[in-house]
């Protein structure tokens, strides 16, 4: 459970770091939830909901920088 809780933080922190990139482009990013299989949950919002390229973002950005610090993480998704 230690570990869960260690990889939350490094989840948020992650999240944390990416948040004034996209808040710079009237986004924004907010953790949801880490599921049983590692899936980081993550819900877009302001510019970023809905924007074309969000899916780009999320995959080349959001979901490398969280797995460069938790790399049991095994991806991240949109809610």
């Amino acid at each position: 459970m230690e570990q869960n809780k260690e990889m939350l933080e490094s989840i948020e922190t992650s999240i944390g770091e990416i948040k004034p990139f996209l808040q710079r482009d009237g986004g924004d990013i907010e953790f949801v939830e880490l599921t049983p299989e590692n899936v980081v949950k993550v819900k877009l919002q302001g510019a970023c909901s809905g924007c074309p390229g969000a899916a780009i973002t999320l995959q080349a950005i959001v979901e490398r920088i969280i797995k460069e610090a938790v790399p049991e993480v095994a991806g991240v998704e949109a809610v």
